[in-house]
């Protein structure tokens, strides 16, 4: 095995990047060279970026510095054709991201429809993650089974980007790419490296903010700043519940942050033209997916310019609940329509290799736990 780099390049911006080429004594546009082999390229290795002078990368290499890209370490395909990959990091530590081909022309994985506002499927929407493992404990999530051991930095989180794009030679911005915060991690508890990756993506690897989604539990201090972003995905906020003594159940982070506070942060939230919020919603069978939540959701939402996303529960060991008939998802589906508020059922995507919603965790576990 190589030795490590002791300083790694991916997740540095361009302003940092000009420190370190300034510090070397070179001119300022070895750092734009270097930011452009970094992430519009995305090579792995130094030795790659053939605009640098052989004597600059061999003296860098010397100083313990690397480009410090990921490995992918396991690959499992879907019948669907998703396909859920084991990332491994410097430190051994690893999360899962999930490549989700080109759909039907359906409905994307953050719920947008082909031919709205976010363009539909592009050629692939990439799943995320933003922490190894997670803090939240959603009752419903096997990822919160292995708690949460740290935080990802802004080049591990932009590293899994590159790692899948690189594996199916596709390049943004002529090949179109949706992102979506939703693998591993609650993002807005991480939230500093979440920016900076998403910047990155954006001035760096040709991915446009209006094609990325990042999806929180509600911690809302988060959702204001976030608001206030000069670089700003979309939105997602997992709801799960209409009323708190329910949510507090199956989401513990209520208890901090109410539906009162979550409510007024989303009505608070600065919508760009023709852009709507979007709502999380689990269906859990005979828990919250009665037809009398359906219309405390609708009420609860009534003043949002929003949309929802409906998820039947993908199961897997370890959850006490259970999946709902297709008959009560789509009930609480027409309940929701018919009041005005569009819904949209997600479909699993690669359900029978773990790689959906909430099923994150089991590779993970037997690589570091």
């Amino acid at each position: 095995m190589s030795e490590l780099p002791a300083v790694r390049l991916l997740g540095l911006d361009a302003e940092e990047l000009a420190a370190l080429t300034q510090r070397a004594g070179e001119p300022a546009y070895r750092a734009r060279q270097l930011f452009e082999g970094l992430y519009r390229q995305r090579i792995s290795e130094l030795e790659q970026i053939s605009t640098l002078p052989s004597e600059l990368r061999r003296n860098l290499a010397a100083q313990g510095i690397g480009v410090g890209v990921p490995r992918i370490l396991q690959r499992s395909t879907s019948a669907d054709g998703t396909i859920r990959y084991l990332i491994v990091f410097h430190d051994e530590q690893s999360v899962e991201a999930v490549w989700m081909p080109e759909g039907d022309g359906g409905e994307s994985c953050d719920g947008s429809e082909a031919g709205d506002e976010s363009g539909g499927w592009g050629r692939a929407t990439i799943c995320v993650s933003s922490q190894v493992g997670c803090a939240v404990d959603c009752q419903f999530c096997l990822t919160a089974l292995l708690g949460v051991k740290r935080n990802l930095t802004a080049g591990e989180i932009v590293g899994q980007v590159c790692a899948l794009l690189n594996e199916h030679r596709v390049w943004p911005p002529q090949d179109r790419i949706n992102l979506v915060f939703m693998g591993m991690g609650e993002p807005f508890l991480n939230y500093d490296h979440l920016l900076k990756a998403a910047r990155l993506l954006v001035e760096g690897v040709g991915i446009p903010a209006s094609r990325m989604t990042v999806s929180t539990a509600g911690v809302v201090p988060r959702i204001h700043d976030f608001g206030q972003e000069p670089v700003r995905p979309k939105l997602a906020i997992s709801l799960n519940a209409p009323n708190d003594e329910l949510r507090s159940r199956l989401m513990p982070l209520n208890r901090k942050w109410n539906l009162s506070a979550l409510i007024e942060a989303a009505r608070e939230f600065p919508l760009r033209s023709r852009e709507k919020l979007t709502f999380e919603y689990v269906l859990l069978d005979g828990v919250n997916d009665a037809p009398e939540h359906a219309r405390q959701t609708v009420e609860l939402l009534r003043a949002i310019r929003a949309k929802v996303n409906l998820i039947a529960l993908n199961p897997g060991p370890g959850i006490e609940f259970r999946t709902p008939s297709e008959q009560r998802v789509s009930a609480f589906q027409r309940i929701l329509v018919a009041a005005g508020l569009p819904a949209f059922i997600r479909r699993p995507r690669g359900r029978d290799i773990f790689a959906a919603c909430g099923q994150l965790k089991r590779t993970v576990q037997l690589t570091s736990g």
